[in-house]
């Protein structure tokens, strides 16, 4: 049996993408738009509010194309926290208006692939801040989940860990030529949903995204190992965007 490659965990992520029922949202009175959008203005502040105090992160984009209308991006210390504030807002008069179309269920991981030699994770205050990271707030959003691939001799988990090592630090050093460029969260899945991770990329160009993209694609662990979930690709929405963006 190959050797499990061990794993740091941080807070629990939610992808949560959303449809606008635009048909109700447009028969609803003015009234009753005007409570939607006061709650959802309720609960973006409250989420702000928990980014403050550091107890949890929120991101919030509008989505390109017709896989959702926009995403919110929920980081909290436990699961209980998130299915909390999943129900909290479902029992809303905003959430009404939308419809769930996807959601992701992870959890911020680093591998020791990737570790400093004699350095205790829990010492590491650039260890701990990637562990629990507060999002950036940059112009562009990337989701995608993936899987390493088990397909005859490209099976990632029956490679020799010291391979995987190898692989996974000429992998890295890719993304780190996208430094100050491209921040990059990775969301471990496995046994949480059906993909094994969950990447989300933030930049302030999203050409970023096309270019990183594909130049990883040229990487041995993508292009023999990568196997990849649907793109999801988003901006930003502040509070004042996000109403305009429901405004009719």
């Amino acid at each position: 049996m190959s050797e499990a490659v061990q794993t740091l965990e941080g807070w629990y992520a939610l992808h949560d993408f959303r449809l606008i029922d635009w048909n109700a949202w447009h028969a609803a009175t003015p009234q009753e738009r005007k409570h939607a959008t006061d709650e959802l203005n309720t609960f973006l502040s409250q989420w702000q509010q928990f980014e403050n105090d550091k107890l949890g992160s929120t991101g919030v984009y509008s989505i390109v194309g017709q896989k959702a209308d926009f995403v919110f991006m929920q980081m909290r210390e436990t699961l209980e926290e998130l299915n909390e504030l999943e129900n909290t807002f479902n029992k809303s008069s905003f959430a009404a208006f939308t419809i769930p179309v996807y959601s992701y269920v992870s959890i911020v991981e680093l591998s020791s692939y990737l570790a400093k030699p004699g350095v205790d994770p829990s010492e590491d205050p650039e260890i701990q801040a990637r562990l629990k990271p507060i999002l950036p707030k940059s112009k562009h959003i990337c989701f995608y989940p993936m899987n390493k691939r088990r397909d005859g001799n490209d099976n990632w988990y029956m490679l020799p860990a010291e391979d995987r090592k190898t692989m996974m630090r000429s992998h890295g050093m890719i993304g780190r030529t996208y430094a100050g460029k491209v921040k990059q969260i990775i969301t471990g899945s496995v046994g949480l949903d059906d993909w094994e991770w969950g990447v989300t990329l933030f930049s302030d160009d999203p050409l970023h995204f096309k270019k990183l993209v594909y130049e990883m694609r040229f990487d041995e662990v993508s292009a023999r190992f990568g196997e990849f979930g649907d793109f999801y690709v988003g901006n930003l929405l502040t509070p004042d965007k996000f109403v305009k963006l429901i405004q009719i």
